[in-house]
């Protein structure tokens, strides 16, 4: 059976996100992906170590490369958009899960529980939305940092809604990601040298 599952995934790197914003870096769906899969990685390994977690860390990144798959059809809706009445929510939310139905029916049926996990939300353990949720936020508050610090105040709105957001996480593993990761991201390569 000949599936079109990875054609679609490969065309995540075209899907621009931010796309009512100007950005001075653009961003894809491809490379976010990766990085709120190493920090969702990290969330969980740091729940499991200094928090008495007990998450599989390695599902949560692999559920995280995953977590924006359904934007290969229904493109990026910026989150302004996204919630900006509940009707437009519940329908977007209506969309994504027929989304992820579709994606998983062109897997060869023998894969399709292995990748149900990964792909519909509503399927996924117990803990594990919330940790990638926690990680997607945390990538969306660096790409504003980054933003900011090249000088593009279109981002000012944004990353300040996402700090207050972060700020009032009752995650431990959030707070200490926050505190002991999140700083160094806006040194440059200079000032990373440096600190080491």
């Amino acid at each position: 059976m000949k599936t079109s599952f990875y054609a679609y995934l490969s065309r995540l790197r075209w899907i621009k996100r931010w796309g009512l914003k100007r950005n001075a870096h653009e961003e894809n769906v491809m490379e976010h992906s990766w990085e709120v899969s190493v920090i969702a990685h990290t969330l969980a390994l740091i729940k499991n170590r200094y928090f008495n977690g007990a998450v599989d860390a390695n599902a949560i990144a692999t559920a995280a490369l995953y977590h924006d798959i359904t934007e290969v059809i229904t493109g990026d809706l910026p989150t302004p958009i996204k919630y900006h009445s509940k009707q437009i929510t519940l329908a977007y939310k209506q969309i994504e899960q027929q989304a992820e139905k579709e994606l998983l029916g062109l897997l060869p049926e023998k894969l399709q529980a292995d990748f149900a996990v990964l792909i519909q939300h509503k399927k996924m353990p117990a803990g594990h939305e919330e940790i990638i949720k926690a990680a997607d936020k945390i990538s969306a508050y660096l790409k504003c940092q980054a933003e900011l610090k090249a000088g593009n105040r279109e981002f000012e709105m944004a990353a300040e809604q996402l700090a207050i957001a972060l700020d009032k996480s009752k995650q431990d593993e959030v707070i200490f990601f926050m505190t002991y990761f999140a700083p160094s991201c806006g040194l440059t390569l200079d000032g990373l040298m440096q600190t080491n």
